[in-house]
């Protein structure tokens, strides 16, 4: 399953404190619930902040992280049976396709996982390019979750410039209705549902936490306090119109040098 990189240490400061954690270690700490010995629908969202708040720097959050934000980013990845984004978030961190490693590929075929996960991205606009190579180099078709209102000034039926780029997006992907004017994130769920992708890894942005939480879908965050205070005018992890209080329950604590990398579950979870 692959060698851990020397230099990264992870320890396990709770529950069950351990020194420097193992690959299969972080997989076992990481690892999806199950029922019955099944999968069943759990979605995960995964962040990094500074101590701040702030979710970016210079507009984009890789610089935030460090190697042990990046070594756990990898393997959240591994476990998914689909890794959802926002396509604002894919433009601004400039993703390419969603394609894992040979470790983390040999790592699915022996749990008999399909090799790659799904990547899927949501967006109201559709503003993608068909010749990106989230979806030219995608070892897996990708799915795309958008609403029949679309852009602005597209009808109900959903014509216009929307319907021309969900037509250019349909040779290269899925393109899925879920809704009318907006995201129904029920909608969206029952899709992944059918489509036998329980395990739901989801990496930002945060207007899609934030719709995801008013859905009360977030089942677990994995949030990565980065020894940083940023300042400026960055934003935090959710971006919504109206509150959403959600109680948390810290379920696990590792440490890479002065990160922090938490765990938690909402209390319906």
């Amino acid at each position: 399953m692959g060698t851990k990189d020397e230099n990264v240490r992870i320890d396990r400061l709770w529950p069950d404190p351990a020194e420097d954690l193992s690959p299969a270690q972080l997989l076992e700490h990481y690892a999806f619930p199950e029922r019955q010995g099944e999968a069943h629908d759990w979605l995960r969202v995964n962040f990094v902040t500074s101590l701040d708040g702030a979710v970016t720097r210079g507009g984009v959050s890789g610089p935030l992280g460090t190697a042990g934000d990046e070594a756990v980013f990898e393997l959240l990845r591994r476990q998914a049976d689909v890794v959802m984004l926002g396509a604002g978030t894919a433009r601004k961190e400039g993703y390419g396709a969603m394609v894992l490693d040979d470790d983390a590929v040999a790592w699915r075929r022996d749990r008999g996982m399909p090799e790659q996960p799904v990547f899927a991205l949501v967006s109201g606009r559709l503003d993608l390019d068909p010749d990106s190579p989230i979806f030219t180099e995608a070892p897996v078709r990708p799915v795309v979750y958008t609403h029949r209102g679309g852009t602005s000034g597209a009808g109900a039926d959903g014509g216009g410039l929307h319907a021309e780029r969900r037509a250019a997006l349909s040779e290269v992907a899925d393109v899925v209705v879920v809704g009318e004017t907006g995201l129904d994130v029920g909608l969206l769920r029952a899709d992944l549902r059918a489509r036998r992708l329980h395990r739901v890894h989801c990496e930002g942005g945060p207007t899609l936490f934030a719709a995801l939480l008013a859905a009360g879908a977030v089942d677990e965050l994995c949030l990565t306090a980065a020894p940083t205070v940023e300042s400026g005018l960055a934003g935090r992890i959710t971006r919504g119109t109206s509150a959403v209080p959600t109680e948390m329950e810290l379920t696990g604590v590792l440490r890479c040098g002065n990160e922090l990398l938490l765990r938690y579950r909402t209390r319906r979870a």
